[in-house]
């Protein structure tokens, strides 16, 4: 479904996801929400590969490198997986695209394959390294300014400056970053479509929770739920007491008792865009120092929701909330109780991907980049509250992909 809301205050139509603008009851049988959502199109790609290349020539660099994994997808729709035999796509600022590829897989990588690029096959007694290097040649790159993206391993990027000793080796974070980090309505529209699939999942299992029941046995009806609503199952990490003072969890066997926090904190994805939402409740009811816990971190979330505003540097907004959260005793900064992560991360293709909300961080906040907002409160031995909700920034602000809750007493929202 489509929030009226959103639909007013981004102009992103309902009819471009062919969702209707309503909300579905707890119970009945699950829709297919993503069965309508818009894939990422050849043209678009193109239109980033155009970016990129725009990129390059500002930054002096003649060519990038980025191996199989998201930012693959991003421009040339390969899905591929990385091992020890290397697949990966070199781009220049012309906006030509080879990919090397082990000769015996490359049907299979053509088969997603979504832009005009060379494919350049190698045997196994061959370097893969050699064959970019002899492509560059052919442009007469060999001496030029090579970008690695961030993510390549050190084989790879060690590798190719082994075989392009004139070349200058460097990182590609101001032409992959800065492509990336910008969604446009199309990558907007697949991640709410993906948010709210979760939300609709969310509210399916809430309404089935009961006492003793196990991690698994929760992230299991909201998998399932995902699944049939057509998204694809990210992660769905289930806190149970004491395991929700720590934000990943712990091994120790949990369930559900009366009085416990249950912290739930799951994501999926539609054509590869994805989700995170958090929700915190306590089964049974909460007491007066959980309530007050719930209320304090719901507010951090919203001081720093208010402070992602264009232009202001991504560190301030992390600042805010630690600031406020002080003032409750909290902290300082990431010391326990209070919050010992970052307010947020960025999020689009990847769950966690540049940017992040992070003390420090100078970079300036710029409509289409998308957030978590997470400032959990955590009390070690005792309990933790978390309520992630992510945004997107706008012209004039930041937008919600999901709605917070208002209270601990209607937790899902």
């Amino acid at each position: 479904m489509i929030r009226r809301d959103f639909l007013g205050r981004t102009g992103l139509a309902s009819l471009a996801l062919g969702l209707p603008a309503t909300s579905f009851a707890a119970d009945g049988e699950l829709p297919d929400l993503a069965a309508s959502a818009k894939p990422i199109t050849t043209g678009e790609r193109q239109a980033r590969i155009a970016k990129a290349g725009a990129l390059m020539r500002e930054y002096d660099i003649d060519a990038v490198l980025v191996e199989a994994g998201s930012s693959m997808v991003y421009f040339t729709g390969v899905h591929w997986w990385r091992s020890e035999r290397l697949t990966a796509a070199v781009m220049t600022r012309e906006g030509e695209i080879a990919i090397v590829t082990p000769f015996f897989e490359e049907p299979s990588v053509r088969e997603t394959l979504a832009v005009p690029a060379e494919v350049l096959p190698w045997d196994e007694d061959e370097n893969p390294l050699a064959a970019i290097a002899a492509w560059l040649e052919k442009r007469g790159l060999t001496g030029g300014r090579i970008g690695i993206e961030e993510t390549v391993r050190f084989f790879a990027s060690d590798g190719l400056r082994a075989v392009l000793p004139n070349a200058a080796i460097v990182s590609a974070n101001p032409v992959v970053r800065g492509c990336r980090m910008i969604k446009s309505p199309t990558e907007l529209a697949l991640m709410q479509v993906a948010t709210e699939i979760t939300m609709r999942a969310y509210r399916h299992a809430y309404t089935r929770i009961e006492a003793g029941m196990t991690p698994s046995d929760i992230g299991g009806i909201i998998n399932g739920a995902v699944r049939q609503m057509g998204g694809t199952p990210e992660f769905a990490l289930v806190l149970l007491g004491e395991a929700s003072a720590y934000p990943h969890g712990s091994d120790k066997p949990q369930e559900v008792r009366e009085g416990e926090v249950v912290l739930m904190d799951c994501g999926c994805n539609v054509h590869g865009y994805q989700s995170d939402v958090s929700r915190s409740y306590v089964h049974g009811g909460a007491n007066k120092q959980q309530r007050m816990v719930w209320n304090q971190m719901r507010q951090g979330q919203q001081i720093a929701f208010d402070a992602a505003q264009p232009g202001r540097p991504a560190g301030e907004v992390d600042d805010a909330v630690r600031s406020f959260y002080q003032t409750l005793g909290y902290g300082p900064g990431y010391k326990l109780p209070g919050t010992s992560h970052r307010t947020g991360h960025g999020i689009g293709l990847d769950g966690h991907e540049p940017l992040n909300l992070v003390h420090g961080e100078t970079t300036r906040l710029a409509p289409g980049m998308c957030f978590s907002d997470e400032p959990g409160i955590y009390i070690p031995g005792s309990y933790g509250i978390r309520v992630e909700d992510c945004f997107y920034m706008t012209e004039s602000g930041p937008r919600w992909f999901s709605t917070p809750p208002s209270s601990i007493d209607d937790p899902i929202g």
